[in-house]
C-alpha cells in the first residue's frame, strides 16, 4: 500500500504531464456529470432562435433547431464519456483474464487462449462497426461500447500475457510457491500489483479509442441521432452547413470538449508510462538534475557578482 502510495504521489504530485492531464480530464468531467448545475436549458428543448450568436442568455449560441449548443455539450458528454469507460472497463476484464491466465499457467491453457486472442485480433472493429451500424440503421451508443469492447481486448491481453510470463519466472514468485501459496492469491498478490502501470495504461488508451470511435460514427451519420452525444452533434452541423453560414459556435464547443478530454487522457498516459518504463523515469531524474544545477550554478554567479561589487 504505501509502494501504491508514493507512486500516485510521484505520479501526480511531481509530474507537471499528469497533474494538467487530471485537471483537463476531471475538467470536463465535473461539467458533463454536473450538467444540471452548469446548463439552464434542457438540450433538446428550443430555447431561441435558429443559429442564435453566443451570448449572456446562450453562452455557445443555437443550433439550427434552436436548441443550447451549451447544454448539449454539457449533456453530450455524459454518454460520451460513458461510452469510453464501459468499453475500456470492458477490455481491461477480458485482457486480465485471458492474458495473465495464459502466461501464468502456461501449457495447453496458454495454446488455446492464445489462439482465440489470435483470432479476434484479426477481426477489425472499425469496419465491423461500421458493417453493424449499416445492417442495424443507426447503433446506440452502449451497442458501439460493447463491440469496441469486444474486439478491442487481445491487444491488452498479449502484452499481459508477456509480462506475467517475465513476472511468473522471478524469485519472488518462486519463494511463495515453495510456501504453499495458493494459485489464485498467487496471481492477485504477486503478479497482478506489479503490472498495475501497463493495466492503467491500456485502459487509458481503450478509454481514448472508444471516445474517438464514438464521435467517429455519430460524425458520419451512424450513431443514434436521437441520442446526444459529441460525434451526434458534429454531426447535425455539418448537415445543417454550420461553417457555410457563420455558425462556428456549433463545431467549436464539441470539438474542443473531444480535443480537451483525449488531451487529458493522454497526458495521463504518458506519465504513467514515464513512471513504469526506467529508461524515460532516469531521463527525467536526470533532466530535473541538470535544471536544479543549472540554477544552483546562476545563483553562485550572482553571489559572486555581489560579493565583487
Amino acid at each position: 500500500m504505501k509502494n501504491l502510495l508514493s507512486k500516485l504521489k510521484e505520479l501526480f504530485l511531481n509530474n507537471t504531464k499528469a497533474g494538467v492531464g487530471v485537471c483537463m480530464v476531471a475538467l470536463v468531467c465535473i461539467l458533463s456529470f454536473g450538467a444540471p448545475l452548469f446548463a439552464e436549458h434542457d438540450p433538446n428543448a428550443r430555447v431561441a432562435r435558429p443559429h442564435q450568436e453566443p451570448s449572456v442568455e446562450n453562452v455557445m449560441g443555437t443550433t439550427r433547431m434552436g436548441r443550447d449548443v451549451w447544454a448539449q455539450t454539457l449533456y453530450g458528454g455524459r454518454t460520451s464519456i460513458a461510452v469510453g469507460f464501459i468499453a475500456g472497463a470492458f477490455v481491461m476484464v477480458m485482457a486480465v483474464v485471458m492474458g495473465v491466465t495464459s502466461g501464468y499457467f502456461g501449457g495447453k491453457v496458454d495454446n488455446l487462449l492464445s489462439f482465440i486472442t489470435n483470432i479476434v485480433m484479426v477481426i477489425p472493429s472499425l469496419p465491423l462497426m461500421l458493417v453493424l451500424a449499416s445492417f442495424l440503421d443507426q447503433v446506440s451508443p452502449i451497442v458501439i461500447a460493447i463491440i469496441i469492447g469486444a474486439t478491442s481486448w487481445p491487444w491488452g491481453a498479449r502484452v499481459i500475457r508477456a509480462q506475467t510470463l517475465a513476472i511468473r519466472s522471478r524469485d519472488f514468485v518462486h519463494a511463495a510457491e515453495v510456501m504453499g501459496e495458493k494459485k489464485h492469491r498467487l496471481v492477485f498478490c504477486e503478479v497482478m500489483p506489479n503490472m498495475l502501470s501497463i493495466l492503467a495504461s491500456a485502459f487509458i488508451g481503450t478509454v481514448i479509442f472508444a471516445i474517438m470511435t464514438e464521435a467517429t460514427l455519430g460524425f458520419i451519420g451512424l450513431g443514434d441521432p436521437l441520442s446526444t452525444t459529441w460525434g451526434v452533434m458534429l454531426y447535425n452541423a455539418q448537415q445543417t452547413s454550420a461553417i457555410r453560414i457563420g455558425a462556428w459556435w456549433e463545431i467549436l464547443a464539441p470539438s474542443t470538449a473531444l480535443a480537451t478530454l483525449a488531451i487529458g487522457l493522454a497526458l495521463i498516459n504518458f506519465s504513467i508510462d514515464e513512471i513504469s518504463n526506467p529508461k524515460l523515469r532516469a531521463q527525467r531524474i536526470m533532466a530535473k538534475f541538470r535544471r536544479e544545477e543549472a540554477k544552483q550554478k546562476k545563483l553562485e554567479q550572482v553571489s559572486l557578482k555581489e560579493q565583487s561589487a
